[in-house]
This record gives structure tokens, C-alpha cells and sequence, in this order.
């Protein structure tokens, strides 16, 4: 057996290790923290749970593609989900109209045309470009035989440059870009594929995972204990050790030592360069990866309700305070928040009212110059203040879209960039870790390969983020080490 070391518990070192046990590699995962997940992360206050990051889910359904990823994990079971009207997953709110996000077809073209009846061809458009994207990735598709000259096609082409040869109505170009802060879109540099690729996921099926997603977590570790693999928590890896021709093993902040055949680190490419001395990394490559451009951050206040006084909302709002979906992370304190999505937890099957619930919005990671280098429940009276003047602004913005939603709340809780930095060790705290520019396409594209043969990458910033992006990132890494042609038909036979 081949010993693996893994750098990081996050979804793509958790599902990396499980994919390699499953395939008789000896897996050791080393957490920095005492609480494994990273983006799959949750709280508890008091009696009630709140999601950090992965707040839905796509493409669920049986024969789908995480549905079958979740089947070949060997989690399918344990994660229970509560699932999103099929109708309206997602709302648009913007410029003081409602529009619907639907699934599938002809509920996605049909809810929109209701507001767009002249633009109903063009919707079918592009819902079928959409799916054009979609299938030029094999494993998005779960289709080895995919036209890689589509992919690459629209990976030159922002989203914005392909809406506008699509749609003709400037409303529904708006409506269309409606859902940017999953992934942080940004105008003429996102691109298409990274638009597409996450619609796809959602207009499939969409979901919440009951209970919250650190479910995963605990199911995917669970596996990979089964399968005899080890997961060590407040093991911070401080070094990478190599020789002149591969990593050899790794170095933990207490002194320990791990050796290892094959190391993967599931942490942020220039997080992971800094661990390593090894001249295998030249210069230029270290600096490229060093000079990779991250998504913009986040700040979330996180509501506890009053007993039995909101009921539970079974799709996702996102608000628009103006006339644009986008450049919404560029404000001043005036403008700020311009976006905001709004959300529920699925805290049991089926409630009837919701216990929390979400805001979040936009944050540029300047605004956390004052407590750089200060530490988690020590960063002062100003930073609270500051957390409670931004909560108390996106309550008011809220108030104007959900009447009487402040009666509602009994308490709230808040995270800023420099939270999510802490907890994940993310650089400035980035939602989606390394950002992706149709207009310097070697800046942010990154291969799971390193110039160390042994040493691989994954996580969010290899293919994409989000529980699809993430994991089709832990099948690619993983097929460069039991190839392509292994791991492949073992993945589809989960579709059934």
C-alpha cells in the first residue's frame, strides 16, 4: 500500500482520501484546526446550526452527476436532502420585479418568458448553450467523448460577451447574470464556462442538505475510516520535505513527521508553494502561482429567528439594490451592500418554519486592514462595532425587500473576510479561492500537476468551486495518480 498524506480536510482532501482508500492507498489527512470540513464547516449557537459555506446543491437527483459522485463516495445514504421548488430554486429580485429560476427545460424557459414572452427563443438558447458547456466536460457529463474544442471556446469568452450574443432584452441579460456571487463573476473577465458549468448544476435539481453541509464532512470521513484511512485534527504542516527528485514527506507545527509516497494539498496553490523549498519549483512558476488574482470575499450575518415566526423559504433570494448585477463588489460605504443573498437553513425534513437563516454580501479584504494579524475572539471593541454597524446596514437593506423581517430576529451572528480567512487559511479570505480571466488564461488556470511528480493539487481553485467544482477537481487529481481509464468506468457505474 502507498502511503498518502493529505494537506487539509476540506471537501476536496476529504474526497480526495476517500477516492485513493477506496483504491488501497494508505491515507493520513492532516487538519490544522480542531474541526474538520473547511468550507463544509458549521456552527451551533445555542440550539441552532448555520452553515459556512456550502449552502446548496445541484444535480442531485438519481442518474445525475453528484448524485452519482455522492454513490461512488459511499455517502449517498447518510446525506439527507431537502429539496428546492422546482419552480423557483432561485429568485431573482431586481429593479423591484421577482423572476423565476426553474428546473429543468421547459420550467426554466416557461418561468421567464411569463415576464419575457418576446424572448422565449432566446432562452432556449441559451439554456441549450448552457448545456453545450456543460457536456464538453467530461466530468460534469460523466462522458469520456467530449468536444474539448467547446470548453476551450468558451473558456475565452466572458459571460457577459456570450449573454449579449444570446439575449436581446437588457433586463434579461441582468436577470440571467442574477445569480454572479456564486462565484463571484466579475464583468469581462469571468468566464463562460465557469457561468455555465455552475447553472447547469442547479438547473438540473436543486437542494439543501438537511442539517447542513458539514454533514458530508462527517460521512466522508467516516468512510474513509472504514477503509482504514486516518484523519489527524491540530496538524498544521509547516514544511514539505523533498529530495532532488520528489516530496518525501511532510513536517507538522509540532514536530511531527509524516513520510509519504504521495502528497496532495488540498490547501491554496500559494499556500501550498510556501511549505516548500524545493528547487523542482522553479521561479517562475512559484511566482506565477504567487501572482494568481483571488475572487473578492464575503461578509454573512447569520439570523437566529423568533419561534415559529418565518416560515421556511424553500428557494434562495438574491436582492439587487440597483440597476446592474454587475461590479457589485466595487462600493463605497454609501452604495454598500449592492447584492445581497438571502437564504434559509434546513435544520429538519420539511419544517414548516425556518430557525435561521443567512445574509450575505460582498466585502473587499482592505476593509480588514486594522486586525490584520490579530486572532479569532481577540481583535477589540472597534472590530465588534464595525460588525455591528455593517449587520445593522444589511438588516435595514433587507428590511426594504422582507417587510418586518427585524421583528423576526431573536439574535444574530456575523463573519468577515478575516473569519473565513482564519478558518480555511484561504489568502484574504477569497470565497472561491483563485479567480479565473478570460484575459490572462495561464494567470489563473491551475493544474493539479506541480513540477514535484509526487506533490498534486486540488481543491476549489483546480477546476471550480462549489461541491460539483470541488469534486470533479478530486476525480481529476486522483485520475493522475490510478489514471483516467481506472477510475472513470467506476464512476459511472454509480449512475444507476
Amino acid at each position: 500500500m502507498k502511503k498518502c498524506i493529505i494537506i487539509g480536510s476540506g471537501l476536496g482532501g476529504l474526497s480526495s482520501g476517500c477516492i485513493l482508500a477506496k483504491n488501497g492507498y494508505d491515507v493520513t489527512i492532516l487538519e490544522q484546526g480542531n474541526q474538520i470540513g473547511g468550507c463544509l464547516q458549521c456552527f451551533k449557537r445555542g440550539d441552532s446550526i448555520f452553515d459556512t459555506g456550502m449552502h446548496y446543491i445541484g444535480s442531485a437527483d438519481k442518474g445525475q452527476t453528484l448524485y452519482a459522485m455522492f454513490k461512488y463516495l459511499g455517502i449517498l445514504s447518510e446525506v439527507k436532502l431537502q429539496k428546492l421548488d422546482t419552480n423557483g430554486y432561485d429568485i431573482i429580485s431586481y429593479m423591484g420585479e421577482h423572476y423565476r429560476l426553474a428546473n429543468g427545460r421547459e420550467n426554466f424557459v416557461t418561468a421567464l418568458a411569463e415576464k419575457f414572452p418576446e424572448s422565449k427563443e432566446e432562452l432556449y438558447r441559451y439554456y441549450d448553450t448552457i448545456k453545450l458547456v456543460a457536456s464538453s466536460s467530461a466530468i460534469h457529463s460523466l462522458n469520456e467523448n467530449v468536444d474539448l474544442n467547446i470548453h476551450a471556446e468558451y473558456q475565452l469568452k466572458s459571460v457577459n460577451d456570450v449573454i449579449d450574443a444570446i439575449i436581446t432584452d437588457s433586463k434579461l441579460k441582468q436577470v440571467l447574470t442574477g445569480i454572479l456571487p456564486l462565484y463571484a463573476g466579475e464583468k469581462d473577465k469571468t468566464p463562460f464556462t465557469t457561468h455555465a458549468l455552475i447553472m447547469d448544476f442547479y438547473l438540473e435539481s436543486a437542494y439543501r442538505i438537511i442539517g447542513g453541509s458539514s454533514v458530508v464532512a462527517d460521512v466522508l470521513a467516516t468512510q474513509i475510516s472504514k477503509m482504514n484511512g486516518r484523519i489527524l485534527t491540530n496538524k498544521k504542516v509547516v514544511k514539505i520535505e523533498t529530495d532532488d527528485r520528489r516530496a518525501t514527506g511532510v513536517i507538522t507545527e509540532d514536530g511531527n513527521s509524516f513520510k509519504a509516497d504521495l502528497i496532495i494539498s488540498s490547501i491554496h496553490p500559494a499556500c501550498t508553494m510556501e511549505l516548500t523549498s524545493s528547487k523542482l519549483l522553479r521561479t517562475a512558476y512559484r511566482k506565477r502561482v504567487k501572482e494568481f488574482h483571488n475572487t473578492t470575499s464575503a461578509f454573512v450575518v447569520y439570523l437566529k429567528f423568533r419561534k415559529d415566526m418565518v416560515q421556511y423559504m424553500n428557494h434562495n433570494l438574491y436582492y439587487y439594490r440597483g440597476d446592474s448585477t454587475w461590479g457589485c463588489e466595487k462600493y463605497d460605504e454609501q452604495s454598500w451592500p449592492k447584492s445581497i443573498l438571502y437564504m434559509h437553513f434546513c435544520h429538519k425534513e420539511n419544517p414548516k418554519y425556518a430557525d435561521s437563516g443567512e445574509i450575505i454580501t460582498y466585502m473587499d479584504f482592505n476593509e480588514m486592514k486594522p486586525w490584520l494579524g490579530t486572532h479569532v475572539g481577540n481583535r477589540g471593541e472597534d472590530y465588534k462595532k464595525f460588525k455591528d454597524k455593517k449587520a445593522e446596514t444589511i438588516i435595514d437593506a433587507m428590511e426594504t425587500e422582507i417587510p418586518g423581517l427585524r421583528d423576526c430576529i431573536e439574535c444574530y451572528y456575523t463573519s468577515t473576510p478575516l473569519t473565513y480567512h482564519d478558518y480555511t487559511g484561504i489568502p484574504e479570505g477569497a470565497m472561491y479561492g483563485v479567480a479565473k480571466d478570460v484575459n490572462a488564461i495561464g494567470l489563473g488556470t491551475v493544474s493539479c500537476r506541480t513540477k514535484i511528480p509526487n506533490l498534486l493539487l486540488t481543491g476549489q481553485s483546480i477546476t471550480s468551486h462549489g461541491m460539483m467544482g470541488v469534486l470533479a477537481g478530486s476525480f481529476i487529481t486522483c485520475s493522475e495518480i490510478l489514471t483516467t481509464e481506472a477510475l472513470f468506468p467506476q464512476l459511472k457505474e454509480s449512475l444507476e
